[in-house]
């Protein structure tokens, strides 16, 4: 018997590898209007963050007034970037297929983003309609509201919630929900070498490497699958 009910993944950074496309992309698009930040800076303050709360960031803390076209052109560069480029994170498409308990995803990208990116790398048909995105919620990550409303439309008791999480944002939206939080560190933009999470984003353990899942977890793997 497992002792979650419930696996909630975040997607980018986690399922897919696409922080490091997505950042790349930022940092560019912000150059062409003059304002510099590094990589560094868009991991700590924008990871796991829905595009609304970052432009409101930039605004807010550069005072920088963005184009009306901005977002439409960034969104436009990145899933360009994607159709190219994304790939899903190694042995992902192994632990969906052998998963012993119910599972589903969570994550601050649009639809339209998370619908494609699942496309581009082969996990449609594993996660099927069990998607849960920021626009179905008041607030979205930090806040606890989307994970609180997976669990609930999954049917399950948030204490029995596992959550898999790269960002300190999600990882404190799934702290905040009362679940499970393990931090996935295995996406090319982090590694296992990463900077020791703050107090108040401090997951439970460390995943570096999904082939390690069922090591972890046995009781996540289904029975009908070879030990």
């Amino acid at each position: 018997m497992s002792e979650f009910d419930l696996v909630i993944f975040d997607c980018d950074g986690v399922l897919i590898d696409s922080e490091i496309i997505s950042a790349r992309m930022l940092v560019a698009e912000l150059a062409r209007l003059g304002l510099a930040i590094d990589l560094t800076y868009v991991e700590r303050n924008f990871l796991g963050r829905s595009y609304p709360v970052v432009m409101d960031t930039i605004r807010r803390e550069f005072g920088l007034n963005l184009p009306g076209d901005f977002e439409a052109r960034y969104r436009e560069a990145l899933l360009a970037a994607f159709q190219t480029e994304l790939k899903v994170v190694p042995h992902v498409q192994e632990v969906l297929a052998a998963m012993g308990v119910p599972f589903c995803v969570a994550t601050s990208s649009s639809p339209r983003r998370v619908e494609m990116s699942l496309t581009l790398v082969g996990l449609t048909a594993l996660v099927g309609d069990r998607v849960f995105t920021s626009t179905m919620v008041a607030r979205g990550k930090p806040a606890p509201d989307l994970f609180l409303h997976a669990a609930a439309k999954m049917r399950t008791d948030p204490a029995r919630v596992l959550v898999i999480e790269d960002s300190l944002t999600g990882i404190r939206a799934g702290l905040a929900a009362g679940m499970t939080v393990w931090r996935f560190v295995g996406g090319s933009h982090l590694g296992a070498d990463a900077p020791e999470e703050p107090e108040d984003a401090r997951p439970h353990r460390r995943l570096v490497s999904f082939a390690d899942l069922f090591q972890i977890a046995p009781g996540l793997k289904s029975a009908r699958q070879p030990a």
